[in-house]
């Protein structure tokens, strides 16, 4: 006799790891309608396939029996780093990436810039990555859930001459204003055509964003990041 599966206990889990408040809120994150998601509650059921794409690091045992841990990943202090490679990328054996801080370089361009002359925070060691020119701590949430605020990413220092790899993802600087703005987010073709390009969030809440190519300052591939999650 086979065991009914609450589908309405791993949505409310599901909902509560990623810590949205409403149900109206799960469902915009998930791309459905608040009815589809009141449908799915009342009859015990879902699409799998969609939560398993915006769920990233959902353990897909917990999905789809309800038993085990929500998540992947248990809670530790140094979470193993997540990897972005190109099929041009070699790995490395070992490398020491200087971690920088962001605000006390007064933003990316300066950083790249300067960088020989910045004193880093400190030195990352991870065996086995492509190269990489530096690491910096991500501040804001354009990006979750595969990064959250104050995870770090290492990059790749990337010339804008060189062309841009659509649709990969990259530490940007662009001019605003007159104001530096830096974010991690992928670049997309925009549909304005050439000289424009699209800024993309991870987070469904976050717009895109159309910007010109003369407004960028500094681009750097992302290569790898890393989580550090609280014992407490």
């Amino acid at each position: 006799m086979s065991t009914i599966v609450d589908k309405k206990l791993i949505l409310n889990k599901i909902k509560d790891r990623y810590k949205f408040k409403s149900d109206s809120e799960f469902a915009g994150f998930l791309g459905i309608k608040p009815t589809t998601l009141s449908s799915w509650h009342s009859r015990n059921t879902f699409d799998i396939e969609l939560l398993y794409s915006k769920c990233v690091d959902i353990d897909p045992v917990f999905l789809f029996t309800g038993k085990g841990e929500v998540s992947k990943v248990q809670s530790v202090v140094n979470e193993p780093e997540t990897v972005y490679r190109l099929k041009t990328d070699n790995n490395i054996e070992s490398q020491s990436v200087p971690l920088y801080n962001i605000e006390a370089a007064a933003g990316i361009v300066t950083l790249f810039r300067d960088s020989k002359e910045l004193k880093p925070i400190d030195y990352i060691q991870i065996p086995n990555l492509p190269k990489c020119d530096g690491a910096i701590y991500v501040s804001g949430d354009s990006m979750y859930p595969l990064l959250k605020s104050g995870d770090i990413v290492m990059y790749r220092q990337h010339d804008l001459s060189s062309g841009i790899i659509w649709g990969e993802m990259y530490l940007v600087s662009y001019d605003h204003g007159g104001d530096e703005i830096t974010s991690v987010k992928y670049i997309k073709r925009s549909e304005l055509g050439a000289g424009h390009i699209k800024l993309v969030s991870q987070n469904q809440h976050h717009q895109d964003r159309d910007i010109e190519l003369s407004q960028v300052r500094a681009l750097a591939l992302i290569k790898a990041s890393i989580r550090i999650n609280s014992m407490s």
